[in-house]
């Protein structure tokens, strides 16, 4: 009874401890949003912007160190294309990453994607500190989530990201650890792998790059123009000059060209690509069957999602016809319990949903479950290129050229 008592207390801490990471999401991603905020959520706010000033202060001094050769870029002696953002979550990295993947490895490259492995298991703090006294930590292998050939860890050792990227990837391998230096020389050394992708690496300075790529998401490009923790930005937007290439996401293929001409005065270099995330098919969680997006038309429908940015999934849903009757919205990663699973399933089928329908991320954290009363189906997006195809491709015949 002890046992139960403490996980319920447990599951009613996360669960707080995730409504006050949305609240302070939404609050910090768009302009405007401290309007009509009490007193102290305004202080509060006043003191996450001076945390701000010195963040901002913090990264452009690492960025002056690495440029004046103070901190030290490793090179490997192969291709390394950086993909990321500007911004935290919601800029749909993933079907990006995946999409110059797909076409290096058919162009001929050796691929191995190399991901920090965000929200994996991570050893105890004992395992920790005993590898950091024993000089350990920088010996230990990356984990290796798929070799190219087959699958080799699940989403909780790996993480949602890679484990996605090795289960529609093939002949390509997928390492996690916070090291990429180190997983990259495991790549080439072990895998026989000749170029690697930095997943989420626009940051990641200490493995130089032959080719910055970085995403804006179109919804909500810079959020407030602040860096964290005030605002969504990781650097600020001025930063943009570093990118070689430049994928503006979630485009509605109109809208675009004020955006466009702003990124432009900001890097006059970049070749700028403008993508939609198109959603291609559902496919059902647990049998693996697949359905036309006609199928939605008409469909009652419970939306869930564990996702930094959920209102274009739930726009989706809509535009595709269905009638959104529940949004269930956890935070950005959320790993489900069983019972979180069941009590939703209950819940919909009481409403009278006809299917519940999730994100691609989120389906590799939902639990087993034994019976299913309503179907559960993760909607499968990719990359749409709306613009700039040619010089995309352009680009990758000059990277697979030996």
């Amino acid at each position: 009874m002890a046992k139960n008592g403490n996980g319920a207390i447990e599951r009613g801490r996360e669960a707080s401890l995730e409504r006050l990471e949305r609240f302070l999401i939404a609050l910090i991603q768009r302009p405007g949003a401290e309007r009509g905020q009490s007193k102290r959520v305004k202080l509060l706010l006043w003191f996450l912007k001076r945390l701000s000033h010195i963040y901002r202060a913090l990264v452009q001094l690492r960025l002056f160190l690495y440029n004046k050769g103070i901190f030290r870029h490793h090179t490997l002696g192969c291709q390394v294309i950086s993909v990321g953002n500007l911004t935290v979550g919601g800029t749909g990295k993933t079907p990006v990453v995946e999409i110059f993947a797909r076409e290096l490895q058919k162009g001929g490259r050796k691929v191995a994607i190399l991901s920090r492995g965000y929200k994996k298991a991570e050893p105890s703090f004992g395992e920790k500190l005993v590898d950091r006294l024993t000089f350990r930590e920088g010996r230990k292998p990356p984990r290796v989530v798929s070799d190219g050939n087959k699958l080799l860890l699940d989403s909780r050792m790996s993480g949602d990201e890679p484990y996605m990227l090795a289960s529609n990837l093939s002949n390509v391998a997928v390492l996690v650890d916070k090291d990429r230096v180190k997983s990259g020389r495991y790549a080439i050394n072990k895998l026989g792998c000749d170029t690697l992708i930095l997943d989420d690496g626009f940051q990641y300075l200490a493995l130089k790059s032959r080719m910055q790529v970085v995403l804006v998401d179109r919804m909500n490009p810079f959020g407030n123009e602040c860096v964290l923790p005030r605002g969504i930005l990781r650097e600020p937007v001025k930063n943009i000059k570093r990118a070689d290439f430049i994928f503006i996401t979630k485009s509605t293929g109109s809208g675009d060209e004020d955006l466009k001409a702003r990124i432009r005065r900001l890097n006059p270099k970049a070749e700028i690509v403008i993508c939609a995330h198109s959603a291609r098919y559902l496919k059902n969680v647990y049998t693996s069957e697949e359905k036309d997006l006609d199928f939605m038309q008409g469909l009652k429908v419970v939306s869930l999602s564990g996702i930094a940015a959920p209102r274009g999934f739930e726009k989706e849903i809509r535009a595709r016809g269905s009638e959104l009757i529940n949004k269930e919205r956890f935070a950005d990663h959320h790993r489900y319990t069983q019972q979180e699973i069941i009590d939703i399933i209950n819940k919909s089928k009481k409403m009278g949903a006809e299917a519940i329908i999730t994100t691609e991320k989120d389906s590799v954290r939902l639990p087993r479950l034994d019976r299913c009363d309503v179907p559960i189906y993760f909607m499968r997006v990719d990359i749409e290129i709306l613009s700039g195809a040619k010089d995309f491709h352009s680009c990758i015949e000059r990277i697979c050229i030996r």
